[in-house]
């Protein structure tokens, strides 16, 4: 059996167990497109934990957490005859082929950007009004805002050196720094929203993705006062009746412990 005999094996055995689960089990034959929808959502940022600590075994796992959802909407889909995996399957190799026509066709290209442009280009040809309709209203903002300047970029409206972005950058925080000296609320928090806008648009120009990059600081400061905090109690200490200065001393220790 060759190895991707092997696979599909595999897969066909998930579809069994899949179309039993779905006839004898509880819970499984309650579910619907609504009811695991926040799961998917749930078992997606699994994933994308499991990918930042490059856990490979991990990775596998919540892959396959991920493809038993997908396989259980196009169960649930074929029970109704709006879709089954076959109908899924065909529908994003149909699209796939129509889009790399540098692949498939007799189009083409140099460079990766070269790819972006087109694959833009062609989803306006498929009757979309707008390149940013396909970013989900859904999505963090932080995520959103990066997905929104890389499509945007996609049609050629960008900038054209980093520096002018780093530029546009210190321009957000004059206007921030304005803003917080007037007091206004409102406005401060408008300013601030230009801010981030721009330092992600920045973190593009150098090869950075923002939402890895805070998530990383996000887990790097979390190690660090966890640290601080089992320093703390093993002195008999609590946090909240220690100075900042005292706190600075394990959090210095911290950063030395976990450089």
């Amino acid at each position: 059996m060759t190895n991707r005999e092997k696979q599909l094996a595999s897969f066909n055995k998930l579809l069994d167990v899949m179309d039993e689960l779905r006839e004898k089990c509880p819970w499984d034959k309650k579910q619907t497109f609504e009811t695991l929808r926040h799961l998917t959502i749930e078992e997606t940022y699994e994933l994308a934990d499991a990918i930042l600590e490059d856990d490979k075994e991990e990775i596998k796992k919540e892959l396959g957490d991920l493809l038993l959802h997908i396989v259980f909407y196009a169960k649930i889909g074929s029970e109704t005859n709006s879709f089954d995996l076959g109908s899924i399957s065909d529908t994003i190799v149909e699209k796939l082929i129509h889009r790399h026509p540098h692949i498939y066709g007799d189009v083409k290209v140099t460079d990766e950007e070269e790819v972006k442009k087109n694959w833009e280009k062609l989803k306006l040809k498929e009757g979309k009004t707008s390149v940013l309709e396909g970013v989900p209203k859904s999505l963090p903002a932080l995520v959103k805002a990066n997905r929104i300047q890389d499509k945007v970029a996609g049609v050629g409206f960008d900038w054209e050196e980093p520096h002018q972005v780093w530029e546009k950058v210190q321009e957000e925080l004059g206007e921030l720094n304005e803003e917080v000296k007037n007091g206004n609320v409102d406005k401060i928090e408008a300013e601030f929203g230009d801010v981030l806008f721009s330092m992600i648009n920045y973190a593009r120009f150098i090869n950075v993705n923002p939402e890895n990059a805070l998530e990383r600081t996000n887990k790097k400061f979390t190690k660090r006062f966890q640290f601080l905090e089992s320093a703390a109690q093993k002195k008999n200490k609590k946090l909240s009746d220690m100075s900042l200065e005292e706190m600075d001393v394990f959090w210095d220790e911290a950063k030395k412990y976990f450089k």
